[in-house]
C-alpha cells in the first residue's frame, strides 16, 4: 500500500468521518460547542498528555537536542507568519487566529500515527514525537491563550488567572517527576486516566465538527489557503533549514522534519471557539489543511529520504 492511500485510508477518511458525525449531532441536537471545549481543555487533553509522557522513554540528549530544534522552529516560523500578518494588513482576531493556525500543529493525533507508519514502530522517533507533541500542547495552553485575550485588552491579571487554571500546565512537570522518580500510579486512577485519554480524539473532532456544523460556510477562501500555505509548505521547509543549520543527520532529522509537515492543530478551533476568536477561519484551516496534508505530507515523507 503506497503513503498516499495509507495516509488516506488511515488518517485523513476516519477524521473525516468524526468531523462529519460532529456536523450531523449539531444539526440534529444542537450540541453546545462551549461544553465541548471545557470537555477539551480541563479534561480530556491533560489526560492523554499525562498518559503518553509517563509512559514515554525520554533519554536526556534526545530533549535537549528536540527543544532546542523546537525553539529555533518556532521562532522561525512565529517571525514568518508575523511578516505575512503585516504584508497582508490583518487586524483584531485575525492576526491571532492566521498566527495559530500556522506555529500550532497537530503533533498529537496524526503525527504520532504517521510517525510509528513511516519509521515502523521506531521507539527512537517516537520518543522525539513525543516532545514536540508536549511543546505543542503546552503553548496553546500558555501563549495562544495570552495572545488571544492580549487582543481583545483584557487584564493581565484575569489573562494570567485564566491560564492558571488549566491542568495542562500542571500534568507535564507532574507526569515527568512521577516518572522520574518511579512512582507508580494508583491502578484504579490510572485506569480511569485511560478511559478519558482515550477519548481526546473523538471528543477533538467532534468538537470541530460541530463548531464546522454551526458556521454560515461563507468559506475565506485566500486566507485559509494563505494559512495552508504556509503551515503545510513552508512549515516543513524550515524545518529542513534547522536541522541542516543545526547539524542534525539521519532518523532523527527525518523525524523532526517530518513533525513540521502536518496540518493545523484542533488546539486552534478550541481557543477560537473558547475565546470567541474568529472560530470559522480556524475551522476551516483545520479542515482544509487536513484535506491538503494528503498530498503534502506524502510528499514530505517522500523527499525526508534522501537526507543523510
Amino acid at each position: 500500500m503506497s503513503y498516499f492511500s495509507h495516509i488516506l485510508l488511515n488518517n485523513v477518511i476516519p477524521l473525516t468521518i468524526m468531523i462529519a458525525i460532529g456536523i450531523v449531532l449539531y444539526r440534529v441536537f444542537k450540541l453546545d460547542i462551549k461544553t465541548l471545549s471545557k470537555l477539551n481543555f480541563y479534561l480530556f487533553s491533560p489526560s492523554i498528555m499525562f498518559k503518553m509522557l509517563y509512559e514515554s522513554s525520554l533519554s536526556l540528549a534526545v530533549l535537549g537536542k528536540t527543544l532546542l530544534f523546537f525553539c529555533i522552529y518556532f521562532i522561525v516560523m512565529f517571525l514568518i507568519v508575523e511578516l505575512v500578518i503585516r504584508l497582508r494588513g490583518y487586524r483584531g482576531g485575525m492576526v491571532t487566529a492566521m498566527r495559530n493556525s500556522v506555529i500550532f500543529y497537530n503533533s498529537a493525533n496524526y503525527a504520532i500515527p504517521l510517525n510509528q507508519l513511516v519509521f515502523v514502530g521506531d521507539p527512537f522517533t517516537l520518543s522525539i514525537q513525543i516532545i514536540i507533541m508536549m511543546m505543542q500542547s503546552l503553548l496553546p495552553n500558555t501563549y495562544g491563550i495570552y495572545s488571544v485575550n492580549a487582543n481583545k485588552k483584557s487584564e493581565l491579571k484575569a489573562t494570567l488567572r485564566t491560564i492558571l487554571t488549566l491542568p495542562v500546565i500542571y500534568v507535564i512537570p507532574l507526569a515527568f517527576l512521577m516518572k522520574g522518580f518511579h512512582i507508580p500510579v494508583p491502578g484504579s486512577i490510572y485506569t480511569t486516566v485511560n478511559y478519558v485519554a482515550n477519548g481526546f480524539i473523538a471528543t477533538a473532532l467532534l468538537t470541530l465538527g460541530v463548531q464546522l456544523g454551526s458556521m454560515k460556510w461563507k468559506f475565506n477562501f485566500s486566507d485559509v489557503m494563505l494559512s495552508n500555505v504556509l503551515r503545510l509548505l513552508i512549515g516543513p521547509a524550515v524545518g529542513f533549514g534547522v536541522v541542516m543549520l543545526m547539524g542534525i543527520h539521519g532518523v532523527m532529522a527525518q523525524a523532526l522534519v517530518m513533525s513540521c509537515a502536518v496540518p493545523t492543530s484542533l488546539s486552534s478551533v478550541l481557543i477560537a471557539v473558547e475565546y470567541d476568536n474568529e472560530p470559522e477561519f480556524s475551522s476551516q484551516a483545520v479542515f482544509s489543511s487536513t484535506i491538503f496534508s494528503i498530498f503534502t505530507v506524502t510528499m514530505v515523507i517522500y523527499l525526508i529520504k534522501f537526507i543523510s
